[in-house]
């Protein structure tokens, strides 16, 4: 019984150091309707993200909202984040917001996303975070990360992650970088709102991957596209490389999710699965 014991014992940590030498690779999903999930699970996903509008909003009824859970539960693809948490007339910056009505609107949100079982929010939300010209921007920063930090206790009540998301000049004015973006998740410090990098984004403003290392203690998730058009990874054939490897270099442990542009999903859909994961294997194995 003693040998039998020891044996057992060996044979464990063999098993353990072999699981610990195994090198983290990020998982890959893709933001597509919830139409195309087939599609999406054939390609090689396993994960998509929705959007707020279409899944979660207060502006769908409760039987809307109930049809959404039926077809949620039955996708073959894990519906684990969505995207575009407000409207562009619901303002979250500047001069007009309105505090009660926007925490009211996510506390909906935020409960309907529990109820489905998606566990993460994108807050991008260009428009709604867009501030007049001319406006104090350090005034814009002190109250955006109060008013984030109120949002966030409302999503630890839900077990939601919120992940802010800085966003390209054409599409806001306001927290255009990851290193901004990056301050505010430090100011609101809170464990439920925390930094998405977007290498879109990046790549667009030409923001060094060196960000993406200088945030790690705050970056929980990842979106990518290529450059030009937003097309998917391997369309137009982008190397990405130098992205992933400040994500490997920042022990990112989250998912990166493909969020473009195509006219071809059938296509596109299976070559961007196998590109990027041929990346990210090279980067890894380096």
């Amino acid at each position: 019984m003693k040998n039998k014991i020891i044996v057992i014992a060996v044979i464990f940590l063999f098993l353990s150091g072999f699981m610990a030498q195994r090198k983290f690779i990020p998982q890959l999903g893709i933001v597509a309707s919830l139409e195309t999930d087939s599609l999406v699970y054939a390609s090689g996903f396993r994960m998509l993200g929705e959007s707020v509008g279409k899944m979660l909003s207060p502006s769908l009824t409760e039987d809307q909202f109930r049809q959404n859970l039926i077809r949620i539960k039955k996708a073959k693809c894990k519906v684990f984040l969505c995207n575009i948490f407000f409207p562009g007339n619901l303002k979250i910056a500047g001069p007009y917001v309105n505090e009660n009505r926007v925490l009211g609107y996510a506390d909906t949100v935020f409960s309907r996303a529990k109820q489905a079982g998606i566990s993460f929010i994108v807050l991008g939300s260009g428009g709604a975070r867009r501030l007049p010209d001319d406006y104090d921007i350090q005034k814009a920063h002190a109250d955006f990360a109060v008013l984030c930090r109120k949002m966030a206790i409302v999503a630890k009540k839900y077990n939601i992650m919120i992940a802010l998301e800085s966003l390209e000049a054409t599409e806001t004015n306001f927290l255009i970088t990851l290193k901004d973006a990056a301050a505010i998740v430090r100011v609101v410090d809170h464990p439920n709102f925390k930094l998405n990098a977007d290498i879109f984004h990046m790549m667009r403003e030409g923001e060094s991957p060196q960000s993406i290392v200088d945030a790690a203690d705050v970056l929980v998730y990842c979106e990518i596209a290529e450059k030009q058009k937003r097309s998917f990874p391997g369309v137009m054939g982008d190397d990405f490389k130098p992205y992933l490897r400040a994500l490997r270099k920042a022990n990112f442990k989250g998912h990166i999710f493909i969020e473009g542009n195509t006219s071809d999903a059938g296509n596109d859909m299976p070559l961007s699965f196998k590109y990027l994961t041929q990346q990210l294997k090279e980067v890894y194995a380096e």
